[in-house]
């Protein structure tokens, strides 16, 4: 089924998308594409029981908002997300740089670290960024949220 803006109320949805649609236009010019971006991550991130505004700021600092970024470890997409964990929690033909396959991911990921964590985001994250014991990754995520993601 197709991603949707999950609120409660509709408006709500549109007034976020609204709002977070002109945040990201410094990141991605065109708005059709922001939006369906947004859509998909505000789904995605709601469907695992996260925080899509921290999402947001992850998403920021892994890979500026590109579909097809490359780390030096060769973490892939929006949430550079290590193919490794295809083995794991998917298939080895799904395709990380497909924008809904690297969100469920991802979003899949962090879950499973915010579970093991006991709802503890600094550590969830620097788990998911492999610096557990290090506040660096953490602190981006959250100061990006902060200055530009936070909602409500």
């Amino acid at each position: 089924s197709p991603a949707r803006l999950v609120f409660a109320d509709s408006r709500e949805g549109e007034r976020w998308l609204a709002a977070m649609s002109s945040r990201l236009a410094r990141f991605i010019p065109d708005e059709g594409e922001r939006r369906r971006l947004l859509v998909n991550i505000q789904y995605e991130s709601s469907r695992a029981g996260l925080n899509t505004q921290v999402i947001l700021g992850l998403i920021e600092v892994e890979s500026a908002f590109r579909q097809y970024a490359i780390s030096g470890v060769g973490a892939r997409g929006l949430m550079q997300v290590m193919p490794f964990w295809k083995n794991y929690i998917g298939n080895p033909s799904h395709n990380l740089f497909d924008i809904r396959t690297n969100l469920r991911y991802g979003c899949t990921i962090l879950r499973h670290y915010n579970n093991i964590e006991k709802g503890n985001i600094v550590r969830s994250l620097a788990r998911f960024n492999g610096s557990l014991g290090s506040n660096k990754y953490p602190n981006a995520v959250l100061g990006a949220w902060r200055n530009r993601w936070q909602w409500g």
